[in-house]
C-alpha cells in the first residue's frame, strides 16, 4: 500500500530500459524534466507527440469550463488556476510551429532550416503566461485590499474539482504512455500534471473558506496559485532562452561521451559540442583513433559510434564525427602501432548476435586476424574459417582480448597470400550465424 502511494506521487521507480542497459538513454532523470516546457526527447518520437496532443486537448476542454464559472462567480483563485491550465497546454503550441515550419526544406539563407521558430514561439508563450501571471495577481492584490463578494460557491467548488480531475486524466494519460514508449521526461511531466490537479484542489478549498464566512480564503488561494504560475515562467524562460543559446543539458554532453565507450577502437573523445534546432539535437563528437588505420577502419568505427549515438539519444537528429590526434599530454594512451600496411581492407558487418569490423593486423607475435565487436550478445564465440585451394579449410578460432572484451584476436596468423573467401561464424547460447566475406591484399603488394 504504503509502495502505492509512493508511486502515485510520483516517488516510485520505474523500469526505463526493459534490456537492462542500466542508464538512461534519454538524458533525464525521470523527475528533473523543467516544469511548462516540453522536452524536445518527447516530440522525437510520433507516440510522444500523440500524447502531447491530447494533453493539450484535455486541458484546454479543463481552462474553458473554468473560464465560464470565473465569469459568474469573480473567484480570483480560480482565475489563477485556470490561467495555470491554459499555460501548461500552451506548450504544444511551439511544437506544432516548429512541425509545421521544419516541413519547409533549407534555404539558402536558412541552411539548417526553421527548427529555431520553437525557441521563439516558447519565448512568445512564457511572455503570455507572465503577462496573465501579471494580471491574475493584480486581481488577488486588488480583492485583498477591496474585497468583494464570491458568487456561485458550488459552481466554483465544482470547477475546482474540473481542474483537478482534467489534470488526473492528464497525469494518468502521460504516465501511462511515458512507461509504454520509455519516456522519462514524459512521465516526469505527468506527475507535475498531476501536483497541477492538488494545486487545482485549493480553490475547493478557497471556496470552502468563503462559505464559513472568511471572504479573503479566495484572494489568498489566488496569490498562491499566482506564485506557482511565476515560479514555472522563471523555469521556462530558463530553459528556453539556454536552448536558444545553445545551451545544453550537462548529461546529453555525458551521454555522448558515453555512447563513445560501447565503441572499440576509439582512444580518446577529444571534444563534444551539441545543441538543439527546435525538438532536434544536433552534436559534434571529434575522436582519436589509431593513426595506423586505414580509411575504411576509421569509417567503419565512425559508422558505430554514430549507431551508438542514435541509440543512446533518440531525439538525435544529426551527429558529426571528426577525427583528432591526442595531444602530448595523453600520448601515452595511444596504443603502440600494430598497423599492417598492406593489409586488406577490414570486413564491416551487423547481425543478430553481434556488429564490427574484421581485419588483419600486425602484433608483437606477427600477424593476427583481430574481431573488433559492439552491442554483442553474452558468451560470443567467433570462428573465421578460410577457403583455401583444393577444398582445404584453413579455421582461426577467435578467443577475446585479456584487456578488452570487445576484441577478438587469433592464437595463429593466417596463412599466405591474404587473398581469399572466407567465413565468419558466430555463436553465443544455442544461437548462430555466419557472415561470408572475401579479402583481397592491396595491388602491387608481393612477400
Amino acid at each position: 500500500m504504503l509502495n502505492k502511494i509512493r508511486d502515485w506521487f510520483g516517488f516510485g521507480g520505474f523500469d526505463q530500459h526493459p534490456g537492462g542497459h542500466g542508464h538512461d538513454h534519454g538524458g533525464s532523470d525521470g523527475h528533473g524534466h523543467t516544469h511548462g516546457v516540453i522536452d524536445p526527447s518527447i516530440a522525437s518520437t510520433e507516440r510522444g507527440v500523440w500524447a502531447i496532443k491530447w494533453s493539450f486537448i484535455i486541458l484546454a476542454i479543463t481552462a474553458a469550463i473554468q473560464f465560464a464559472v470565473v465569469l459568474v462567480s469573480g473567484s480570483v483563485a480560480l482565475l489563477a488556476d485556470m490561467i495555470h491550465n491554459v499555460g501548461d497546454a500552451t506548450t504544444a503550441i511551439p511544437l506544432w510551429i516548429a512541425f509545421v515550419l521544419a516541413r519547409r526544406k533549407p534555404s539558402k539563407t536558412f541552411t539548417y532550416g526553421l527548427g529555431r521558430a520553437e525557441d521563439l514561439a516558447g519565448i512568445l508563450i512564457v511572455l503570455i503566461i507572465l503577462f496573465s501571471a501579471v494580471v491574475a495577481g493584480y486581481q488577488a492584490i486588488s480583492r485583498l485590499l477591496h474585497p468583494e463578494p464570491v458568487q456561485q460557491l458550488g459552481w466554483l467548488a465544482f470547477a475546482g474539482l474540473i481542474g483537478f480531475i482534467g489534470n488526473e486524466a492528464v497525469a494518468i494519460f502521460r504516465i501511462r504512455v511515458g512507461r509504454q514508449m520509455n519516456s522519462a521526461a514524459l512521465i516526469a511531466d505527468g506527475y507535475h500534471a498531476r501536483t497541477d490537479g492538488i494545486t487545482s484542489l485549493a480553490v475547493v478549498l478557497g471556496a470552502a473558506g468563503v462559505w464559513m464566512g472568511f471572504p479573503l480564503a479566495d484572494p489568498i488561494i489566488g496569490l498562491l496559485i499566482t506564485a506557482a504560475i511565476f515560479a514555472i515562467v522563471w523555469q521556462s524562460s530558463r530553459a528556453v532562452v539556454t536552448r536558444m543559446l545553445d545551451g545544453v543539458d550537462p548529461r546529453v554532453v555525458d551521454e555522448l561521451q558515453h555512447a563513445a565507450e560501447h565503441v572499440p577502437g576509439i582512444k580518446q573523445v577529444l571534444d563534444t559540442k551539441a545543441r538543439w534546432l527546435g525538438h532536434e539535437l544536433h552534436a559534434d563528437v571529434t575522436i582519436a583513433v589509431e593513426q595506423t588505420l586505414s580509411v575504411a577502419e576509421a569509417n567503419a568505427i565512425a559508422a558505430q559510434l554514430q549507431a551508438e549515438l542514435h541509440q543512446h539519444l533518440p531525439a538525435l537528429k544529426v551527429a558529426m564525427i571528426r577525427f583528432g590526434t591526442q595531444g602530448d599530454a595523453a600520448s601515452e594512451l595511444v596504443a603502440p602501432s600494430t598497423g599492417h600496411h598492406h593489409a586488406p581492407e577490414p570486413f564491416v558487418f551487423e547481425g543478430r548476435l553481434a556488429a564490427g569490423l574484421l581485419r588483419i593486423v600486425d602484433t608483437p607475435e606477427g600477424e593476427r586476424m583481430r574481431l573488433t565487436v559492439s552491442n554483442h550478445a553474452e558468451g560470443l564465440g567467433a570462428v573465421v574459417t578460410i577457403k583455401r585451394p583444393g577444398g582445404v579449410a584453413e579455421k582461426l578460432p577467435l578467443l577475446p582480448a585479456a584487456n578488452d572484451h570487445h576484441s577478438y584476436l587469433s592464437a595463429l596468423a593466417p596463412a599466405e597470400p591474404h587473398e581469399f573467401d572466407a567465413v565468419l561464424e558466430l555463436s553465443a547460447a544455442g544461437d548462430a550465424e555466419t557472415h561470408a566475406f572475401h579479402m583481397a591484399e592491396p595491388a602491387g603488394h608481393h612477400h
